[in-house]
């Protein structure tokens, strides 16, 4: 039982992993009974268990097996993160449960399986069962074709993918098993229930046996439609809604849903494809051009075989098919055409859709074929153009069906006629538009009236199967001129007809009987929109102002053919009316005043024609008064004109009553039922009156009114042709005038635009000016509704009128037609009737393009002209396109037939020559204009392969293709392109250019599209592997076009296709789904399109909620957002946008208020360090972008679930820029209150800030960088210091800012840099800015260059990266700028360094040219700051370099002390050592660059020292009391977080804050005056100096020199480091555990301390002095001995080198060796020798014997020689075994120099050092072959002086050298010049360098002539150089190194060389010494030692580098 009081103690997690069994049970019923009381399936306690739930139904023991299986059901039905678990769950399930013999076990597993469909998660359920159809136990594929079966019984065949599934079947019923074969006929039997005979011919293979049992079973199957009986959670909401909905309507809409449920799966899906075109027989296209008809009957009927499989592979079938039409078209032999019609059909079949692009060239040879009369040749071509009919659209087909319409052969007609009523058939309402019908029925109309009673017939037949899918309304207003009895014959047939898709598309368009239930999506898109139609019908409000509003400009030419495009109620004024146009006939004079008589009074008729003009007048008063009074309907409109018309008429003289004549026409044409009969009779006289200058205002008003009551576009022709008539030129100037403004008036639907521009061709033509005048003012007008397609009509005017025309034409640019105002009061009545059809496109569109004559080419593409097109040579392929050109050229217009032509400029565009490509694109954007819109039977075979251009590698290329395909599909519309499959082939082929853009085409051009073909469904998979591509470009137009590929398939079907897709490529794509279902745009709904704005406000609001029903989940993200992009679309109305928005935050409101009141930022222990370490582990993607793509949008949204309250994070990431500013406005607000909060989101919150940097909203900008400010603030105070990565995933996007064009902006971010420097390292900055110096933006280069001068000057030379001298070549660089603000930019920074740095700038920068270095050298005479050589090294960095060992401690420092450990753990294991050691080896690297370029003290010249006696100072030190806090309560565990806890502390002694250094301080020193804790410290004691001599140098550089700073308070901090120190170094143990680098830093700091005059100056200095002496004193004692010798050894020889070092510095150096060495005699048992001696060697090597002997002080040479002499005594002989590690051992100056003194002190003569033994016997070996030697050496040397083989020369000296080290070549060097010898030494120091490459470099190759070429040839050629530049050479014998380089005047000569060679083997042989080091310390921590190493290996490359420019300027 004890056992089980243990576990049952435990969580239930650790329970249900417990390896008991009772406590696994015990587990999952607790986990159980939890699942079942979270009530919110969003409850993040669900995420707890989301790993458990594999093991739930894995579990091994059967009884716990079942329990886990129930809680995971339970979890699966109720939470929502369960879908992640589906693979695993179901794998799990498959492989664990299905085995199970328990019936319960496999019954719940199913269950889980259906669930896991039920939440959505079908696909990657049925690919785990279909995985375990694979499995070899037959019970498991038992259960998962049962589990499959079930599935499809509740779920149906659009939730289970049936493809699969019967791929499998034929496998399943071969199985051995029984039982897999009988489950295997209960799914087929399912699936039959389901698509009934698709299911047939893929199990048309199986056992005979078990087809014939299946056969049995189908039968007994129920007929109906069968219907899923369990829905996906989405749908659930549906359904319920559909069966509230049935309740309350009855069963309204029975069969509803029965369309939904259709089989949707086509027998053809299921086939496998076959390749047929390879199987063709290898002679079959010389055998079809056969003269023996059996020979052609042969190739044929192979073809016919191969065909006849139902499913063919797409291909390049054009030679077969246009083989085949030949057969067809001219074959003698009727029985072959019937064979190759059948060919065709089989083709057609196979193909489907791929054919489509055949199908033009093929119609109409099989239409004229026709004319045979063999019943079995008319049999075949019916089958075969029906075949082909399906492939295509009506569309695409229909010019080649009219042309064959008018053919004279009646069985032709009929036959068409035929076609053309089949076709109708598979039609619905809105693939037959009325820009389609329209032609049609004028052609059938034609028909009907046939002396052939067949062809009659048929065409009775069409019109009535048309009359049967669009609905009477739609045809009637093209049979109106049909006389009754036609008319009935028509509507007979009408009834008869059945449709290829039921009765459904009739009653849509007749929409009397069917009554749209919202609740159901139309079938397609345009049925669609007749519903919404039908439902807003019976509102009257909006649609009595349809016809007001304008026409909306046409679409641009072709637009139309996108069915229901631009469809508006304003267009249709011109047919509505038109049928019930008032009808009169002409009455004879008599008639009309026996009229007149009864309205008028008599005298008013007698004085009409009276001779007095006042009696006339009055009688018109009456006349007039008369009229007034009349009602409209006793108006006798005809007889009242012709009264007025009669004598004098309109001859008036008269102007008073002229005047009134013509206002009692306009009351006559107003008031009553005025016919075009009686406006003929006025009209005439009106226009001559119209340029009168009395008269002209009434006669226009007349017009006006006529116009109003006969229709603007009749009036104005019958105007147009009288004025022009006439020869008065004012009559034509007013016309013209007058039809402007009622243009303007009336809209110009419904106009002839063709009757004008001849009439308008004329005028301009007009001697007259005002007639031109006119002219060119309505062409103005016209533009503006026609647009630019109308200039084409008037380009071969005259270049002068031509220009105005253009003129006038770009004021109008931009305009927008204004809304029509009149036209419509008569017809107001029938406005609701026309406002149901939006159909019908504006015909002005079609008309403007149709309106010139069109030429035929088809004769000019000559057999020549197209071979010449495809000719091998280049030239000639371009002659020929030339020519092409200049035909289209010269036709302008031209007709679709243009012969073999397509074919030949499709096999240019994938031209090897670039220009003709090009070439051969701008031919085709001729042609798109030349043809117009009948271009768009060419889009399969000439517009597809334009597309495939898309891919080409060149820019230019690329642009061409894209404005082709813009101008073709400007003609064609989208609906051809978007058909069939070519373009979802484009999309799959892997081009990255392709497919980008061509994704960003469709994302421009599917938004405007009101509906799309089915087709592009097939593009969806393609799109989704896009949205994966490699290129990132690629992926970001796949981002873009998704949401507008989803607005017209919706989330559902996208969702779908996704089930294809990997399972981790599908969760990306879902996500990315989901968001772009956030920005899914609604579609453009039809009349807001077409209408003016006022009336587009209000159509959205109605369209919206019955458009997409559906989609009600949707709606409500849908319709706040119809922002930027649906308002372009639509032309929507803002406010209509703002009434949308309101209606979804409404319900959501008050659940919001009372969410808003907890904190915004919630803090989750490590959270950040978790997602530093998910991206290191590039489990996250890394923030790195040129753009945001949807991906890094999606991942921070979810990284910022868990930590930001859900109502600001939808604020975030709302769509609308104002819901940012709001954000914005929260997290000001709770900046201060939320300060831990927003510290632990802060990666988060800078990466959601650099989202808002890419939106182009200023406001959000503003906001923004105003929040950014308040941080960097808050941060600052808080000293917070950001980590690597929240830097470099926000700085690069804060700096793209800087080059904003706003000041303010620049400003701002300027400032926000600026307080960065105070939370971040400006070294680091440095870099990021110096990267946007890069920037094509020329601002961001010129801000960012002033920065970097900034940052210089305000940090020193430090700040920049990676050295000085590369940041200022690369700032120099930008001199040179094209921009004028750059140039001055670069230089005011290199002024400014140059004010901190003197003239080692000019070295730094390194060559300019000339032009850039006088700009900088005036720059820097007119900058009036001086340069102060004063301290080079300046302030250092302030906060930043004071950062923390470990960076994320000190964003912890605040935590209670509880957590403190688990945090630190965290925290160190996130950072450790890596990051302590990167952050030292930048404080601490040797700055090469200040040492080169310092032009203080030379670095020899010792003057004297101030003596320190550091024995004698023993004084206490006085420490302060602790007085801040208790040591933490970690100290007293000694637990394992002890170690965290103590690094923890230590990071804090190296703080930037004072206080909180003393703090940590004062707590280490308990630990360590504590004997018993003190060992806690062990293992941590490097960590400890570092920090410690970081703090060091921190109140060195920065803290002495504030002077707002206490010193008292520095005084204190000193006391405390050194009170610490000394305690550590009485602890032997831990003193030994130094390392030698860490030693060298801290006896730095020391010494450093000790000299620096500023503390000597302050009250307590003195003592601060004597402390430090004491300590140096124990550093010295109680450290490792070896490694505090090899530090003092290394400092030495660094301070000797370094030019900046103080002389008195090297000289405490020295004597703190000297203590060492009197410690000697005592230790030297300790000490490791070899590496002291190595150290020593490398000391020696660095400074040769000559080179120390040169110092002014003789220190160093007698330091060396007193240690090397003590270690003698002490060893004796022994110690020349200590020489190990040193390789060549000969060639060290320290062996030589150790047997000299052996040799001394033990006087013994005859013992020599082995290096002279060897010596002696090379010598002696050589003797025999002098005489060789010396005239192999003589070659060597005659090659070095040759030009050609110099370096083969000095190669083999040094070869030699090498080999013979000793050779003796002084005899070859001795006559030669100085220049020479120094040449060949450089030359052999090149070549060693670069063999030696990475090894050590030996000692310096001097030592072969170093007597005759010494240090003193190079000082006396520098003095005469020196006097020669007029330089002083009276101060010091010797310049410092450092000007030989910094001078440009002096060429640097070899002792520069010899320096960086002495740097640079020192360099090497520390890092080598220190990677020793490393190996014998036996330290864990030895960071210094890394630090120094690493360091130097950073620094060798720069050195290199140097060296070779040093050489190359001395060449």
């Amino acid at each position: 039982m004890g056992d089980d009081s243990e576990w049952m103690k435990l969580p239930v997690d650790q329970k249900c992993e417990h390896k008991l069994w009772k406590a696994r049970l015990s587990g999952y019923e607790e986990a159980l009974k939890i699942f079942q009381k979270i009530k919110d399936e969003k409850s993040p306690e669900w995420s707890k268990f989301l790993g458990l739930i594999k093991k739930l139904v894995t579990d091994s023991n059967a009884v716990v097996q079942l329990k886990g299986l129930e809680a995971a059901l339970v979890y699966v039905e109720n939470a929502h993160v369960a879908g992640k678990t589906t693979g695993e769950v179901v794998s799990g399930v498959v492989s664990k449960v299905f085995n199970q013999p328990k019936a319960k076990a496999k019954e719940l597993g199913i269950e889980i399986c259906l669930m896991y469909i039920e939440i959505e998660k079908g696909e990657a359920v049925q690919e785990e069962l279909l995985k375990g159809l694979d499995n070899k136990n037959p019970k498991i594929v038992v259960a998962c074709i049962e589990t499959l079966r079930k599935a499809l019984s509740e779920f149906g065949s659009k939730i289970i993918l049936l493809k699969p599934i019967i791929k499998v079947l034929p496998k399943l019923f071969e199985s051995r098993e029984k039982a897999v074969r009988d489950e295997a006929k209960l799914i087929a039997v399912e699936i039959y229930r389901w698509i009934r005979d698709a299911l047939r011919p893929p199990l048309q293979n199986i056992n005979s046996v078990q087809l014939k049992e299946l056969e049995e079973e189908w039968v007994k199957l129920p007929i109906g439609a069968p219907k899923p009986s369990r829905f996906l959670r989405s749908q659930q909401e549906l359904e319920a809604k559909l069966e509230q909905q049935q309740s309350a309507g009855g069963d309204a809409e029975g069969g509803g849903d029965d369309g939904d449920e259709v089989p949707q799966i086509d027998a053809y899906e299921l086939l496998e494809a076959v390749e047929i075109l390879s199987k063709l027989p290898k002679d079959f296209y010389d055998k079809i051009e056969a003269k023996k008809w059996q020979e052609r009957k042969e190739a044929l009927e192979a073809v016919e075989v191969l065909v006849k499989n139902p499913k063919l592979e797409a291909g390049d079938y054009a030679d077969l098919v246009k083989a085949l039409k030949k057969v067809v078209g001219k074959d003698t032999n009727v029985m072959l055409v019937a064979l190759a019609a059948k060919c065709l059909t089989g083709l057609a079949v196979g193909l489907r859709k791929k054919f489509g692009q055949y199908a033009g060239h093929v119609v109409p040879t099989i239409l004229e074929k026709f004319k045979e009369k063999k019943p079995q040749v008319v049999q075949a071509l019916q089958e075969a153009i029906d075949a082909i009919f399906l492939t295509t659209t009506l569309q695409n087909i229909s010019e080649d069906v009219l042309a064959v319409m008018d053919n004279k052969n009646p069985t032709i007609k009929q036959q068409t006629s035929l076609f053309i009523a089949r076709s109708f058939r598979h039609c619905t309402a809105s693939t037959l538009p009325k820009s389609l019908l329209k032609p049609f029925c004028a052609a059938l109309l034609k028909h009907i009236n046939d002396s052939a009673p067949e062809v009659r017939d048929a065409a009775f037949e069409a019109l009535g199967t048309a009359l049967k899918v669009v609905g009477e309304k739609a045809v009637n207003p093209f049979l109106a001129d049909v006389d009754k009895l036609k008319l009935d014959k028509i509507k007979e047939c009408s009834e008869k007809v059945e449709l290829v898709h039921g009765k459904k598309a009739g009653l849509a368009a007749d929409k009397k009987e069917s009554k749209p239930v919202p609740g159901r999506t139309a079938t397609s898109g345009a049925a669609g929109d007749k519903d919404t139609k039908d439902i807003s019908a019976p509102k009257p409000g909006p649609l009595k102002k349809a016809p007001t509003t304008k026409a909306g400009g046409p679409p641009k030419k072709g637009k139309p053919a996108a069915p229901g495009g631009t469809g508006s109620a304003g267009t249709k004024n011109k047919k509505g009316p038109e049928t019930k146009e008032i009808v009169e006939p002409e009455l004879s004079i008599e008639i009309c005043e026996e009229k007149a008589s009864a309205v008028l009074p008599a005298t008013c008729i007698q004085l009409l024609d009276s001779s007095n003009w006042k009696e006339r007048l009055a009688c018109m008063e009456e006349f007039q008064k008369a009229v007034e009074l009349m009602d409209r309907t006793e108006m006798p409109c005809q007889a009242l004109v012709r009264m007025l018309a009669k004598k004098p008429g309109w001859k008036e003289t008269n102007f008073q009553v002229m005047q009134m004549k013509l206002h009692i026409v306009a009351l006559i044409a107003q008031k009553g039922n005025f016919s075009k009969t009686s406006a003929q009779i006025v009209l005439d006289g009106l226009v001559d009156k119209i340029g009168d200058v009395k008269c002209g205002n009434n006669a226009k008003e007349a017009m006006t009114a006529i116009a109003e009551a006969c229709m603007l576009p009749w009036t104005a022709e019958q105007v147009m042709s009288m004025a022009f008539s006439q020869k008065n030129p004012k009559n034509q100037s007013e016309t013209l005038n007058w039809l402007s403004n009622a243009i303007k008036e009336f809209g110009f639907s419904g106009l002839n635009v063709k009757a004008f521009i001849s009439n308008v061709k004329t005028a301009l033509a007009a001697t007259n000016p005002a007639v031109r005048t006119s002219a060119i003012t309505l062409l103005g007008v016209m533009y503006l509704y026609v647009g630019p397609s109308l200039r084409m009509f008037f380009e071969d005017e005259k270049p002068a009128l031509l220009s105005q025309i253009d003129a006038e034409f770009e004021k109008m640019q931009g305009q927008s037609p204004p809304a029509p105002t009149r036209g419509i009061s008569k017809h107001s009545i029938s406005g609701t009737d026309e406002g149901e059809d939006g159909d019908e496109p504006d015909e002005v569109g079609t008309d403007v393009v149709d309106l010139l004559p069109r030429t035929e080419i088809s004769d000019k593409i000559t057999s020549e002209l197209v071979s010449k097109i495809s000719d091998k040579n280049w030239k000639i392929r371009k002659e020929g396109l030339d020519e092409v050109a200049g035909i289209i050229n010269e036709a302008k217009f031209i007709q679709p037939n243009i012969g073999e032509l397509p074919t030949a400029l499709k096999g240019r565009l994938n031209d090897s020559n670039k220009i003709l490509v090009q070439q051969t694109l701008n031919i085709l954007q001729q042609l798109a204009v030349a043809m117009g819109p009948n271009i768009k039977q060419h889009v399969k075979n000439l517009g597809i392969p334009i597309i495939t251009v898309l891919g080409d590698s060149k820019n230019n290329v690329r642009a061409a293709a894209l404005a082709t395909v813009n101008a073709w599909a400007e003609q064609t519309g989208m609906k051809e392109w978007l058909e069939g499959e070519d373009l979802s082939e484009e999309l799959k082929k892997e081009n990255p250019f392709l497919r980008q853009e061509l994704l960003g085409w469709l994302a421009e051009k599917l938004p405007t599209l009101r509906s799309t073909p089915t087709d592009l469904i097939l593009c969806v998979p393609h799109l989704y592997s896009c949205l994966e591509d490699r290129n990132g470009d690629v992926r970001k137009k796949a981002q873009d076009a998704l949401p507008f590929f989803m607005m017209h398939l919706g989330y559902e079907k996208m969702a779908k296709a996704t089930g294809k897709l990997k399972p981790t490529s599908k969760d990306q794509v879902l996500a990315m789904l989901e968001k772009a279902k956030a920005n899914m745009p609604a579609k453009p709904a039809a009349s807001a399109k077409a209408s003016s704005k006022p009336m587009g406000g209000s159509a959205p609001a109605k369209f919206q909620p019955s458009s997409a029903p559906v989609e009600d989940s949707v709606s409500s993200t849908v319709e706040p957002k119809p922002d930027p992009k649906k308002a372009k679309a639509l032309g929507v109305s803002s406010k209509a946008k703002s009434a949308q928005g309101k209606k979804v935050p409404s319900k959501t409101s008050l659940k919001e208020d009372e969410d808003k009141s907890g904190p915004i930022f919630i803090v989750v222990p490590n959270g950040k360090e978790q997602r530093m370490k998910d991206e290191k582990g590039l489990k996250v993607l890394k923030w790195n972008f040129t753009t945001p793509r949807d991906e890094y949008i999606e991942q921070l949204k979810t990284q910022m679930s868990s930590c930001v309250a859900k109502w600001l994070q939808d604020e975030m990431f709302h769509s609308d820029f104002q819901h940012h500013n709001k954000a914005l406005a929260v997290m000001v607000d709770h900046l201060e209150s939320e300060k831990e909060g927003v510290i632990g989101c802060l990666d988060l919150i800078l990466k959601w800030l650099t989202l808002r940097f890419f939106d182009t909203n200023t406001s959000v900008l503003m906001k923004t960088l105003e929040y950014l400010k308040l941080l960097f603030t808050l941060l600052s105070e808080e000293e917070y210091h950001l980590t690597e990565n929240e830097a470099s995933s926000f700085i690069p996007y804060l700096i793209l800012k800087v080059g904003e064009p706003k000041d303010v902006i620049r400003k701002d971010v300027r400032a926000i840099l600026n307080r960065m420097c105070l939370v971040y390292p400006a070294s680091k900055m440095f870099p990021f800015i110096m990267e946007g110096t890069k920037s094509k933006n020329s601002k961001q280069r010129a801000e960012c260059l002033e920065e970097l001068g900034c940052l210089v000057e305000s940090y020193g030379m430090n700040v920049c990266q990676p050295t000085p001298g590369k940041a200022l070549k690369e700032i120099a660089i930008h001199i040179g700028d094209r921009d004028n603000a750059v140039r001055n930019a670069a230089l005011n920074t290199i002024v400014t360094v140059y004010n901190v740095h003197g003239d080692q700038v000019f070295k730094l920068i390194g060559t300019l040219s000339e032009k850039d270095m006088s700009m900088l050298e005036e720059r820097i005479k007119r900058s009036a700051k001086r340069p102060s050589a004063a301290p080079v090294k300046q302030v250092e960095e302030k906060p930043p370099r004071t950062q923390s060992i470990n960076s994320n401690a000190n964003m912890l420092r605040k935590g209670p002390a509880e957590d403190m450990s688990s945090k630190l753990n965290q925290a160190r294991s996130m950072s450790g050592h890596p990051e302590a050691a990167q952050m030292v080896r930048r404080e601490f690297q040797l700055d090469l660059d200040e040492i080169e370029n310092d032009n203080g003290t030379v670095r020899c010249e010792m003057p004297e020292l101030v003596q320190h006696k550091l024995d004698d100072i023993f004084e206490p030190v006085l420490i302060p009391e602790p007085k801040i806090r208790a040591v933490s309560p970690h100290f007293d565990d000694m637990h394992s977080n002890t170690a965290s806890t103590i690094n923890f502390i230590i990071s804090q002694v190296a703080s930037g804050d004072i206080n909180t250094s003393i703090q940590a301080l004062t707590q280490i020193d308990e630990v360590l005056r504590q004997e018993d804790k003190a060992e806690a410290m062990s293992g941590h004691i490097d960590q400890f100096l570092i920090a410690t001599f970081m703090q060091l140098r921190l109140i060195y550089n920065t803290h002495m020199a504030d002077e707002k700073l206490e010193k008292d308070e520095i005084i204190k901090l000193y006391s405390c480091i050194i009170g610490n120190m000394i305690s550590l170094f009485q602890i032997e143990s831990l003193a030994r555990e130094a390392s030698t680098g860490v030693l060298k830093d801290l006896m730095h700091g020391l010494i450093t301390l000790m000299l620096d005059s500023r503390i000597e100056d302050l009250e307590e200095g003195q003592q601060v002095i004597r402390s430090v002496n004491l300590l140096v004193v124990k550093v010295l004692e109680k450290s490792d001995q070896t490694n505090i010798l090899s530090a003092l050894l290394v400092l030495l020889q660094d301070s000797l080198l370094a030019t900046a070092s103080s002389p008195k510095f090297s000289e405490l150096v020295m004597k703190c060796l000297w203590r060492m060495v009197r410690l000697l005699p005592d230790t030297i048992n300790s000490i490791n020798l070899d590496r002291i001696l190595l150290d020593i060697h490398i000391f020696m090597k660095v400074f040769p014997k000559e080179k120390l002997k040169q110092c002014k002080s003789e220190f160093p040479i007698r330091t060396l020689k007193t240690l090397l002499h003590t270690l003698c005594k002490l060893k004796g002989p022994k110690i020349l075994d200590h020489l190990t590690m040193i390789d060549n051992k000969n060639e060290s100056e320290l062996e030589a120099h150790l047997c000299r003194m052996m040799k001394h002190s033990m006087d013994q003569t005859g013992s020599k050092s082995d290096k002279e033994t060897e010596k002696g016997a090379s010598r002696i070996d050589e003797k025999s072959s002098k005489a060789k030697v010396n005239d192999f050496l003589a070659e060597i040397f005659k090659k070095i002086g040759s030009k050609e083989n110099t370096k083969e020369g000095l190669a083999e000296l040094y070869e030699y050298k090498k080999k013979y080290s000793d050779a003796d070549i002084e005899p070859f060097l001795k006559n030669s010049s100085q220049f020479f010898q120094s040449y060949v030494e450089r030359g052999l120091r090149v070549i060693e360098m670069e063999r030696e490459g990475k090894g050590r470099i030996p000692a310096s190759t001097g030592n072969t002539n170093g007597e005759e070429v010494g240090p003193s040839v190079y000082l006396e050629r520098l003095k005469i150089l020196r006097q020669r530049c007029g330089l002083d050479n009276t101060k010091d014998e010797r310049p410092p190194l450092t000007s030989l380089l910094s001078k440009p005047a002096v060429p640097p000569v070899a002792s520069s060389t010899d320096m960086l060679h002495s740097k640079l083997s020192q360099l090497r042989e520390s890092r080598e010494q220190h990677q020793h080091s490393d190996l014998d310390s036996n330290q864990t921590h030895s960071s210094g030692s890394v630090t120094t190493s690493s360091s130097s290996t950073a620094n060798i490359d720069d050195l290199k580098k140097r060296l070779e420019r040093i050489k190359s300027s001395r060449k």
